[in-house]
C-alpha cells in the first residue's frame, strides 16, 4: 500500500507489470519527442517564428498567445476527459484517438509554406496540436500506474521521460541530416519555400504514429474497478460530477490540492523552457536552423541521461526533493541566460544545456509525485486535474514571454518572464508537505 498526502492508502492497479509492458508504454514517450522536440520546440516553432513569415519579434509574441488559448482549451477539456476515461474504462481508447488527432495536424504542416499567408494556418495546427497532445498525455500519465509498482514508479517514469530525450535525439539527428542540412536532401528536398522543414513534419507524425503503437497493441485496457465505477453522464453533467469530486478533494486531501496548484505553475515555466527554446537560440541569440538542431540534439542527451539517473533517486529520497533542487537549478541557469546574454551563442550553449539538465528530472519527479498518492481507479481523473491546473496557469508562461517580448521589444526579454513563473512555482510548493511512502 501507499501512503497519500492525507494519510489514506492506495493500491497499484492490476498484477505486477511486465519488463515488455513497461517497454510499451516508454516508446509513446519515444514517439511523442516527435511533437516534443521537432514540432513545438526545434524546427517547426522555429520555422514559424522565422523571417520568412513576417517580423521575428512580433511573431514570437504572436506564437505565446496561440499557445496561451490552446492552454485555455486544455484547462476546460482535461479533467472532464480523463475522468470520463477512468469511469468508462477507455482510457487506451482515448489515448489512441487524441495520439492519432496529433498524428494528422503535424502531417497537415506540410502544407504551411514559407509565407506570411501561411503563418495563421502554421498558429491554428500548432495550438490545436498542444490541445490533443495534452489530451493524450492524461491518458498517458494515467496508465503509470499500470506498468510501475510503488518501489519502481519513480524509475520507470524516469524511464519514461528518458526515452522521450534519448527518441528526439534519434529523431532530430535523422531530420537534421537528411533534410534540413544538407543543400540537397533525402529525395531531392531542399529548403526552397520551407520544404525541408515541411517534409520534416511527414517524418514528425509517422514517427509519433509508429511508436505509439506498441502501447495500444501491449498493454492492456484500463479496467475501473467496480467500488469506483459510476454511472454514465451527459458530457456537460461531468463538469457538475468534477465540481463535487474537487471539492471533496478539498475537504479530504487538502495538501493535494496545494501540490496540483504549485505544480501547475512550476509545469508552466519547464513547458515554457522547451517551447521557447529554440525560439530563443534563433531569435536572441543567432544560432542557424540547423545550429538549433545541433543544440536541440545535445540538449536531449544531457535531460534524458539526467531524467534517467535522478529517477533512481526519486525513488529513494522522495519526488519532493529532486523538485525543488531542479527548479532552483533552472531559475540560476536561465537568470543567467538572460543576464549573459550579450555573450552570445557560449552562453547559450553553457547555461542553455544547464537548463536541460533540470528540466527532465523536474517533469519526471513531478509526475511521480502526484502518481503516488492518487486512489486506485481514479489516476485520468487526477491526472486531468494535474493537466488542467496545469493549463488553467498555462498562460502562465506564455503570457509572461509574450509580454517581456512585447513590452521590452527584444525576444530575450522573454527569458525573464520564464524564471519568474518558474520562481512563483518553487515558492508555491515549498510549504506543501509530503509523508514519505509506506511500500508494501
Amino acid at each position: 500500500m501507499t501512503e497519500t498526502l492525507d494519510g489514506a492508502t492506495s493500491s497499484p492497479a492490476g498484477p505486477t507489470p511486465t519488463r515488455a509492458a513497461v517497454l510499451a508504454w516508454s516508446l509513446w514517450d519515444w514517439g511523442s519527442a516527435a511533437f516534443n522536440a521537432v514540432v513545438t520546440t526545434f524546427v517547426f516553432a522555429v520555422y514559424l517564428t522565422g523571417s520568412s513569415f513576417g517580423d521575428k519579434d512580433v511573431i514570437a509574441a504572436q506564437l505565446g498567445w496561440a499557445l496561451a488559448i490552446a492552454g485555455f482549451l486544455i484547462a476546460v477539456l482535461a479533467p472532464v476527459t480523463g475522468a470520463r476515461s477512468d469511469s468508462s474504462g477507455r482510457r487506451k481508447y482515448w489515448l489512441g484517438v487524441n495520439t492519432f488527432i496529433v498524428v494528422a495536424l503535424t502531417a497537415a504542416m506540410f502544407f504551411v509554406q514559407a509565407s506570411p499567408d501561411y503563418l495563421l494556418l502554421g498558429l491554428v495546427l500548432l495550438a490545436a496540436g498542444n490541445v490533443f497532445f495534452e489530451l493524450a498525455g492524461v491518458s498517458y500519465n494515467a496508465m503509470l500506474a499500470q506498468v510501475s509498482t510503488p518501489r519502481t514508479i519513480g524509475k520507470v517514469s524516469g524511464f519514461g521521460w528518458g526515452m522521450g530525450y534519448i527518441g528526439g535525439i534519434v529523431l532530430l539527428l535523422i531530420v537534421y541530416f537528411g533534410f534540413i542540412n544538407p543543400e540537397v536532401g533525402l529525395f531531392g528536398v531542399t529548403s526552397e519555400n520551407g520544404l525541408s522543414v515541411r517534409v520534416t513534419m511527414l517524418i514528425a507524425a509517422a514517427w509519433f504514429g509508429l511508436f505509439a503503437l506498441p502501447l495500444l497493441l501491449r498493454v492492456p485496457e484500463y479496467q475501473a474497478p467496480d467500488a469506483e465505477r459510476r454511472a454514465k453522464v451527459g458530457f456537460l453533467q461531468s463538469y457538475v460530477e468534477l465540481g463535487h469530486d474537487v471539492a471533496r478533494l478539498w475537504r479530504t486531501s487538502r495538501q493535494t490540492v496545494y501540490f496540483l496548484v504549485a505544480s501547475a505553475v512550476f509545469r508552466d515555466g519547464l513547458a515554457g523552457v522547451f517551447t521557447f527554446g529554440g525560439v530563443l537560440a534563433a531569435s536572441a541569440f543567432g544560432f542557424s536552423p540547423g545550429e538549433v538542431i545541433i543544440f536541440a540534439i545535445a540538449a536531449n542527451v544531457v535531460a534524458g541521461i539526467a531524467t534517467i539517473s535522478v529517477g533512481v533517486l526519486d525513488d529513494k529520497l522522495g519526488a519532493k526533493p529532486v523538485i525543488i533542487t531542479a527548479l532552483v537549478g533552472l531559475i540560476v541557469s536561465g537568470s543567467l541566460v538572460f543576464l549573459l546574454h550579450d555573450g552570445g551563442q557560449i552562453v547559450f550553449w553553457t547555461a542553455g544545456l544547464a537548463l536541460c539538465l533540470f528540466v527532465g528530472p523536474a517533469q519526471s519527479a513531478s509526475r511521480t509525485f502526484l502518481a503516488r498518492i492518487i486512489p486506485a481507479g481514479r489516476e485520468g481523473e487526477v491526472f486531468g486535474l494535474y493537466a488542467t491546473t496545469g493549463r488553467a496557469a498555462s498562460f502562465l508562461a506564455p503570457t509572461a514571454f509574450a509580454l517581456m517580448v512585447t513590452l521590452f521589444g527584444e525576444t530575450y526579454w522573454g527569458i525573464l518572464g520564464i524564471v519568474l513563473v518558474l520562481l512563483v512555482g518553487l515558492l508555491l510548493l515549498l510549504p506543501v508537505r509530503a509523508k514519505p511512502s509506506r511500500m508494501a
